[in-house]
């Protein structure tokens, strides 16, 4: 086995393949254990699954919280059990009058920001302990508490196609959303508030953890680069895995604490008059560091020298107090 490797893949993943499976494939080609991917996608879809190896895998959780970016299309006139195009037919509603491009984009609006979503029958999400396709599986619909996501962008990329024949309206989108959104459900739900049952009709990922789709290898590409001795050559370093978190860059003074797991006080960072820099009120020529205490978000990553020194999080109990959440040197 080899377990040296270390780093990050940029899999294009192709159809009828599900997350896993990819994983299982890398195991064999990479001959390695320790590797795992950072946001499942559904079989049907397509593009950029980072896939983390070594050490790397110890940052999993901050690829799946990252955003990510998505290019698909909604097809309105019928709604599946599936909510893509996979499923079977479960409600039709021809459009039989024009739907235009800026009543389109008007409602499309309506989902920017921070929404609430119930997540679909056919999804890997819980209630009770079992999953819910597999309730679906067995013909039961249970109740599914909704989740706050947050829709950065969401707009039409293309013109809006009609099929007057079969009372089909479709077109193409662009969405940069949150973790767990479900991106078929978008489409359901603005099908529903155009006043017409929808679906997925296409859908493929384009970017995560700052990992373009034109960068994406296929797996027997990285077959080949492994059995070449190249494989070096797709790897990205660990350090993409954080690329969705602010980014403080340390001292050398700060990387000797963080590299030990000491915790950080905003109370201990305050702003240089002279300079308006941030500095530490203790030994400014000594001490730069952004301003803990106007951090919007509850982590961030520690840098030294262009690398991954540890990933810091809000302290549950203590306020204003910064503590370790994962150290990496």
């Amino acid at each position: 086995m080899n377990e040296n490797l270390n780093g990050i893949l940029n899999v294009y993943k192709e159809a009828g393949w599900t997350s896993f499976d990819v994983v299982a494939k890398l195991r064999g080609i990479l001959k390695t254990k320790k590797i795992g991917h950072g946001g499942t996608l559904d079989p049907s879809v397509t593009g950029v699954l980072p896939v983390a190896i070594g050490k790397s895998t110890r940052l999993l959780e901050y690829m799946e919280a990252a955003g990510k970016i998505y290019e698909g299309e909604v097809t309105i006139g019928f709604s599946t059990e599936t909510e893509d195009a996979d499923g079977e037919i479960v409600s039709k509603t021809p459009v039989e009058r024009e739907l235009t491009e800026s009543e389109i984009d008007s409602v499309m609006k309506n989902f920017i920001g921070k929404i609430k979503q119930i997540p679909p029958m056919y999804s890997a999400v819980k209630i009770n302990g079992k999953k819910l396709y597999e309730y679906a599986r067995a013909g039961q619909t249970v109740d599914r508490p909704a989740r706050e996501i947050t829709i950065k962008s969401f707009v039409r990329t293309s013109p809006v196609m009609t099929d007057e024949a079969a009372g089909l309206v479709s077109f193409s989108f662009k969405v940069e959303c949150s973790k767990g959104t479900y991106v078929r459900t978008l489409a359901v739900d603005l099908a529903e508030q155009l006043g017409y049952a929808g679906h997925m009709s296409k859908l493929q990922r384009t970017a995560s953890n700052g990992l373009m789709i034109k960068d994406a290898v296929k797996l027997s590409e990285i077959e080949v680069a492994m059995e070449a001795g190249e494989l070096s050559s797709l790897m990205y370093p660990a350090e993409y895995a954080v690329s969705d978190l602010p980014r403080v860059n340390l001292t050398a003074d700060q990387f000797e604490m963080a590299r030990v797991g000491k915790k950080f006080a905003e109370d201990d960072w305050g702003t240089d008059e002279t300079t308006d820099s941030p500095v530490s009120k203790s030994n400014k020529s000594e001490f730069l560091l952004t301003d803990l205490s106007e951090l919007t978000r509850d982590k961030f990553a520690a840098f030294y020298d262009d690398k991954l020194v540890a990933v810091y999080m809000k302290h549950p109990e203590k306020a204003g107090i910064w503590k370790p959440n994962k150290v990496l040197v």
